[in-house]
């Protein structure tokens, strides 16, 4: 049987219970993920050569790291022949590109050291999004950076805020779409602290003045992300998701959930339901943590696919502003990139081809029995025939083909950087 003959076949399936394949095909091919570029380079950037700190590790010594602007570039590219529709690409402050022999702090950066990026994004027809880089720095004190006591420092990333929206804003207006910026500090406490309300005040401080920078808010959408402990700062985070959550709401910004940053009880699929009902959007860093926020690739697993379902089932898919965020520095990293972007988006379309209003009536109706059948009986649906042809109707391999190209980038290009 043809590919072709699997999709109709597969396709008449889904037609029998009352899902329309080709519009759901059309609604994911319009659905943006944002692409973190530094999976490609083991978040290094380049404006420092000192090692990667602020509660962030990355394990793993696999070779093919991507060690300047061209090769991440590169990288990028191969990862997104891959990967079917058109995306976005998330950049942090650090990958900025200097000239030879000019270099500025993180402070002072300006749109011209990105402009390359905008090049590489105008080129590509994507957007691009953006993220302060809040630590591999001197400048982050004591695990301390917007909510330290020491005034040099807060006020050196309050700079550097102000510095990103209007880079962001750079970006939006040369892109013409709006950019995602991401805001996360790593600030917290090893152990018990004395105060836990003046490092918040701080930052709630440096925050205002980081927004009172001018900035079209339709162009810029400022986040603020949450985090619930990490390296050097487990007993406390300053931003925690009640800080967050309320800054967020009382500052007309946007909240970011990754779904690496709570305990490991808790899962974001339930939380969007509850913000999209108080939010006009909220944005995701979607990861998968093993035990803690270790930002292992994405899986096509059960979390992944109940974040996807209620984007889905929220009636408004852009209301969600999606990003991956993952790094694994053990497995071939073009691999690792593929593996997550294509992941979530079998996640997406697996969303789409649910009859999501005869479930909703079931649950409305009482009829639970039959809604369990249901959303089990879903699982076994000919999901891969549509997604092949998606992938082969947008010029991307199907199946596994794509690692053979892989294997072959690797063999020619990757183990070559040495």
């Amino acid at each position: 049987m043809s590919k072709n003959e699997r999709f109709e076949a597969a396709k008449a399936l889904y037609e029998g219970i009352g899902v329309d394949v080709c519009a759901a095909l059309k609604q994911l091919k319009s659905i943006p993920i944002s692409m973190h570029c530094w999976q490609g380079d083991d978040v290094t950037g380049f404006d420092q050569d000192g090692p990667l700190t602020g509660g962030i590790q990355t394990t793993g010594n696999y070779p093919g790291k991507a060690r300047t602007p061209e090769e991440l570039m590169a990288d990028i590219d191969k990862v997104l022949s891959f990967v079917p529709g058109k995306h976005k690409l998330n950049l942090h402050a650090s990958y900025a590109i200097f000239d030879q022999g000019e270099w500025v702090d993180r402070d002072a950066i300006e749109p011209k050291h990105f402009k390359k990026w905008v090049d590489f994004a105008k080129k590509r027809g994507m957007g691009l999004d953006f993220n302060p880089t809040c630590f591999s720095h001197e400048m982050v004190k004591d695990n301390l950076t917007l909510s330290s006591p020491d005034e040099e420092v807060r006020r050196f990333w309050i700079r550097h805020g102000q510095a990103c929206i209007r880079i962001s804003q750079y970006f939006a207006e040369e892109l013409g779409q709006p950019c995602v910026m991401n805001i996360w500090i790593p600030d917290g406490y090893k152990d018990t602290p004395a105060d836990r309300t003046a490092p918040r005040k701080r930052f709630a401080d440096s925050l205002d003045e980081i927004l009172s920078t001018p900035y079209d808010k339709e162009k810029v959408i400022v986040c603020l992300e949450s985090k619930v402990f990490g390296i050097g700062m487990e007993s406390y985070t300053v931003g925690s998701a009640e800080f967050c959550l309320n800054y967020a709401a009382t500052r007309g910004i946007t909240p970011l959930m990754d779904n690496g940053h709570y305990h490991p009880t808790e899962v974001v699929s339930d939380k969007l339901s509850s913000m999209l009902l108080f939010f006009d959007r909220v944005a995701l860093h979607v990861t998968r943590g093993v035990r803690w926020d270790s930002d292992h690739v994405v899986l096509f697993d059960d979390e992944t696919k109940e974040i996807a379902k209620e984007i889905i089932a929220c009636g408004d898919p852009s209301r969600v502003k999606i990003g991956l965020d993952f790094f694994d520095a053990s497995i071939n990293r073009i691999a690792a990139w593929t593996i997550g972007m294509r992941n979530f988006q079998k996640a997406l379309l697996y969303a789409l081809l649910l009859p999501l209003d005869r479930m909703k009536a079931l649950q409305h109706e009482g009829r639970n029995t039959e809604l369990l059948m249901l959303q089990e009986e879903m699982k076994t649906y000919p999901l891969g025939a549509v997604w092949d042809f998606f992938c082969e109707e947008n010029g991307a391999p199907v199946r596994e083909e794509w690692f053979k190209a892989v294997e072959a980038y690797e063999k020619d290009v990757l183990s070559k950087r040495v």
